[in-house]
């Protein structure tokens, strides 16, 4: 069956945006189907470097139709200056090429708001959001209470789910934050403004896809962030406010289980995370400092340096058995080039007992200590390889090492930013 979802293992920023569009040229659909502008895609291409939020990676092949599920959260002023980002960069966006669930939630400007006063509100207990306002706008789709795509469509329906929750989320600003409230007619007037532009993009993804699957057409599904950051799987409480495992393919994008053929997991050569939360493998000093400097190491969406240190096969190895994986695709290999030694964490030592996985309790989890494999590091640039057996044999011996201990094979090694600058060992879609 022709369609792959493409799933980061660790805490995001796996180089997904790179691996989904290499696989689009294999692909005649891409859909996103969880997450929001919270995530950021960096492409580079013929040398010029894209961030993508919201639209799918797919976006740079003209030929592509691209697809934004019901289970993504849709900022649409985000999107429509994403839309005349692209098209500043030569894209053409048109409504045969991107299709927008009219089931997809909205965030509004309260949601956004909200999400900041609570964040400053927290003090040192922080869980390092985006302030996007993508949990306040999960919130309220749980609650029965959300803004729809289809909503900006229809200003009676519009004025009435604002009319419903302005009332609560305004006493919550003013009397709880100390916030200003949010006008309903402003934002009534601004909201219609963006359902008209996006109007001509709204459809039935679901239809859609299904339609594809059937006439076996190639779909790739795209995840944002990782496996570690998943509301229900990752280390609660510092996720993100959706599913980021593979299963939310089918839930965030109208298909049944049975379409998925192969899941794909992202991972770097190293491990890194953005905002709090445990992290045992993370170095503090100028291994760390290397990783972070070489590998550009700071959040597309934020901006912030992310934390960075040695490849924690234990996180990896939880994202085989969530995600269902068939394969890997490892990521900034050369990165790690000009190191000495290299280190991959193959367990934990945690209250006297030796561990394989993370455990549920984030107390625990800050007294793991990493158990360690050292390996022989490189100083060849990888950049120009193009076949496995040509890499160094130390970075080869390393490669091996990883997929020896996670037991799957890999489809794909990145040894450079550039869209060419890849090993492919094997296509997904043939799998």
């Amino acid at each position: 069956m022709a369609t792959v979802v493409v799933i980061g293992t660790q805490w995001g920023d796996e180089g997904k945006g790179k691996v989904v569009d290499l696989l689009t040229a294999r692909a005649d659909y891409v859909a996103r189907f969880q997450g929001g502008n919270n995530a950021g895609h960096t492409l580079v291409v013929a040398g010029k470097k894209i961030i993508l939020h919201l639209t799918p990676s797919g976006i740079l092949h003209p030929d592509k139709v691209c697809l934004i599920g019901n289970g993504v959260v849709v900022d649409p002023k985000v999107l429509l200056e994403e839309l005349d980002r692209l098209q500043a960069f030569g894209v053409a966006v048109a409504p045969e090429r991107l299709v927008i669930s009219a089931y997809a939630h909205v965030i509004m400007p309260y949601h956004r708001l909200l999400d900041l006063a609570r964040e400053a509100r927290k003090g040192h207990s922080k869980i390092g959001t985006t302030g996007r306002g993508i949990g306040p706008c999960y919130e309220d789709k749980v609650a029965r209470t959300g803004v729809r795509i289809h909503h900006l469509l229809d200003e009676a329906s519009l004025r009435r789910r604002l009319e419903a929750v302005l009332d609560e989320k305004n006493f919550l600003l003013t009397h709880y934050y100390r916030q200003e409230p949010v006008d309903l007619e402003a934002v009534l007037d601004e909201y219609l403004g963006y359902g008209r532009l996006l109007a001509p993009f709204v459809g039935d993804v679901s239809t859609c896809l299904n339609r594809a699957i059937a006439e076996n057409r190639a779909v790739l599904f795209e995840g944002a962030q990782g496996t570690h950051l998943d509301v229900d799987h990752g280390t609660y409480p510092f996720v993100t406010s959706s599913n980021t495992v593979a299963g939310n393919a089918c839930c965030g994008s109208g298909i049944g289980p049975t379409k998925i053929g192969h899941v794909v997991g992202i991972m770097k050569a190293y491990t890194t995370r953005v905002g709090g939360g445990p992290f045992p493998t993370e170095l503090f000093d100028t291994t760390g400092e290397h990783i972070r400097t070489c590998g550009g190491e700071f959040g597309s969406t934020t901006g912030r340096p992310r934390r960075c240190g040695w490849l924690d096969l234990c996180v990896v190895k939880d994202a085989v058995r969530l995600n269902g994986l068939g394969s890997l695709a490892l990521t900034k290999l050369d990165v790690l080039t000009g190191l000495p030694v290299v280190r991959i964490a193959v367990g934990y030592r945690c209250d006297g007992a030796v561990l394989d996985g993370l455990p549920a309790e984030m107390e625990r989890i800050e007294r793991c200590e990493p158990i360690y494999e050292e390996f022989p590091g490189w100083e060849e640039d990888l950049r120009s390889v193009r076949r496995f057996d040509d890499l160094p044999a130390p970075a080869r011996r390393y490669v091996e090492a990883i997929r020896d201990h996670v037991g799957l094979p890999f489809s794909i090694i990145s040894v450079g930013p550039g869209r060419e600058e890849t090993i492919v060992v094997k296509d997904p879609f043939a799998s």
